[in-house]
């Protein structure tokens, strides 16, 4: 929102003899007064003084008057990159000065280019600022900015095909509502146009680490290309290639798309990951704390990394979650393994500190048994050992449904899930099984 400050306006004395002389008014002014020969802009820490300038349309030596001004203030205003905006303006016998005093919106978040396969990202980010000189790469997650740039953007897409269409989201922390302040990007993509992936490489990977980065990357031909699809798919399929050999520092910047081949509803590209993986670390110790429940070589047997090997943290994760299982049994239903990294770069070796916290003992809560006939749950729920108030075992409803499968099979069901219901007020543990009939 935005603030007006009224025109200040100082008339200077005309030089008449002295028998004449009187104070004129802005009627008395020549024409040449309401020209505008001087803009200053004060209080913007994020801009240039050209770059509010250049946002305000104004040129020196055009004819002004005061309803110019309110109107730029307002639409300064409007564009969400400023909380206030004042403006004062002097006529004099020369021209007129302008002043705008602005104070920066504090909420910016960066922008992201998903799918915006014609131009690099410094490419859009020149093309779009020089139509909207407040676009620095990031925006404010309301106000005509946004809008402006979404509209240059359209401009820049049509140009390379005109079936495409700008779209933005503002992308929210995960689990957060939709509140300005929960906003963390803006996403910027293009539809109208499907962009598929026909081939992927890696650029900055060792020859001997492509094949297995090839492998996992065959099954991205004929996808749709987008940058949030793609982070994911690093995250999930190609880092967990350098973490297992001891990169644990490895990283993979943005996805960079080529163009290879396109058409009206079509485009082809290829796709680039760069990746750095940095140091290969050796294992140098694990040490765990806060551990009761359990011995420490007990956690420590469920851990099979080396000493001086390379640091498989994908092992160490899954390690981690053999811990949590083997708590669970206990009724440490939440209980939390915290793994903290301590580098040497000079010796290239780390050195994992495990913190555990073991949390409260659960007990048994409510058994509910969804799908068979009231018979057949009887007999399940009398099978059933752990009682209402023992201690929760999690590792005991494999082992009912193992010693149930004389009452399962013959029922002729081919799927059932398990669902397990953590209570934290009174630290109790209700449990589900959902039978669901292979009869459609």
């Amino acid at each position: 929102m935005f603030c007006v400050l009224l025109a200040a306006v100082l008339v200077c004395d005309a030089v008449l003899p002295a028998q004449t002389a009187r104070k004129l008014t802005v009627k008395d002014l020549p024409p040449s007064a309401f020209q505008l020969i001087s803009i200053k802009v004060t209080g913007t820490q994020r801009y240039k003084p050209e770059d509010v300038i250049a946002a305000c349309g104004l040129q020196v030596g055009r004819t002004v008057g005061e309803d110019d001004f309110k109107k730029i203030a307002r639409e300064l205003g409007e564009t969400g990159a400023f909380s206030d905006v004042l403006y004062s303006f002097q006529y004099s016998m020369e021209g007129t000065n302008l002043e705008l005093q602005v104070k920066d919106e504090e909420k910016f978040v960066p922008v992201r280019f998903d799918n915006v396969v014609w131009f690099s990202d410094q490419e859009l980010r020149d093309k779009i600022q020089a139509h909207v000189p407040l676009f620095k790469g990031d925006l404010p997650v309301s106000g005509t900015l946004l809008d402006q740039v979404s509209e240059t953007l359209q401009t820049l897409v049509f140009e390379r095909n005109p079936q495409a269409h700008a779209n933005y989201i503002r992308e929210a922390k995960q689990g957060s509502g939709e509140e300005e302040s929960s906003i963390r990007a803006i996403v910027f993509s293009v539809s109208g146009v499907r962009i598929v992936i026909r081939h992927a490489v890696f650029s900055g990977a060792e020859p001997s680490e492509l094949p297995l980065l090839d492998s996992v990357a065959k099954k991205l031909t004929g996808q749709d290309y987008y940058r949030t699809a793609l982070r994911a798919q690093e995250d999930k399929s190609f880092l967990p290639i350098y973490l297992e050999h001891g990169y644990l520092k490895a990283s993979f910047t943005d996805a960079q798309a080529k163009v290879v081949q396109e058409n009206p509803d079509e485009t082809l590209v290829d796709v680039t990951f760069p990746v750095d993986r940095g140091e290969q670390y050796k294992l140098a110790a694990i040490e765990i704390s806060g551990n009761k429940a359990f011995a420490t070589a007990q956690l420590h047997s469920l851990l099979h990394l080396e000493p001086d090997r390379p640091a498989n943290a994908v092992e160490l994760e899954t390690g981690i979650e053999a811990i949590k299982k083997l708590y669970g049994t206990k009724g440490y239903m939440a209980a939390a393994v915290q793994p903290t990294p301590e580098f040497d770069d000079a010796k290239a070796t780390v050195t994992y500190r495990l913190e555990v916290r073991e949390g409260e003992v659960y007990h048994m809560g409510d058994l509910e048994i969804v799908g068979p006939d009231s018979r057949t749950t009887g007999r399940l729920v009398d099978e059933w050992k752990l009682r209402d108030g023992d201690v929760y075992d999690s590792a005991y409803a494999t082992t009912f449904l193992n010693q149930a499968s004389k009452e399962i099979a013959p029922l002729g069901f081919w799927k059932i899930s398990v669902h397990e219901t953590l209570n934290e007020k009174d630290k109790t543990v209700d449990v589900t099984f959902r039978f669901d009939s292979k009869r459609e």
